[in-house]
């Protein structure tokens, strides 16, 4: 596999970072898709929880790109961004970057856009509130 462009770091700090384990590896050490998918999905849904202060749901995922391998060992950061929001919905931007245990060069390994819809106690769209500043 070619080496993978660099890509400008993502401004901000990272909504999650966690550490690629080798429960979450398939036989050849590979991080597995999936697992990376769902890291993605806890931090858009920290990000769409804090906006929209309380209950969000996973509605979509949209245009997932997995640009380079995640190897047992290494950090993963998770980047997301606020996109934009509808009367109950959010689209929210992630980038994944991986970092070795053994070195500080970071390399964007994944991105998506996930779509959240707000909850109410019963489990229906609501509105978000206002924007605080």
């Amino acid at each position: 596999m070619p080496a993978p462009e660099p890509s400008a770091l993502p401004a901000g700090e990272p909504a999650i970072r966690t550490i690629a384990m080798p429960a979450d590896a398939n036989p050849a050490g590979d991080i597995f898709g999936g697992w990376l998918m769902a890291q993605m999905d806890l931090a858009a849904g920290n990000l769409a929880a804090r906006r929209a202060r309380g209950r969000c749901v996973t509605v979509a995922v949209d245009r997932i790109t997995f640009l380079s391998p995640v190897f047992v060992g290494d950090e993963v950061s998770l980047y997301a961004d606020l996109l934009r929001t509808g009367h109950s919905s959010m689209t929210i931007h992630v980038e994944a970057w991986r970092r070795s245990r053994d070195g500080e060069d970071r390399v964007k390994v994944t991105e998506a856009t996930f779509s959240f819809v707000a909850l109410d106690q019963g489990r229906r769209p609501r509105s978000l509130p206002a924007e605080s500043n």
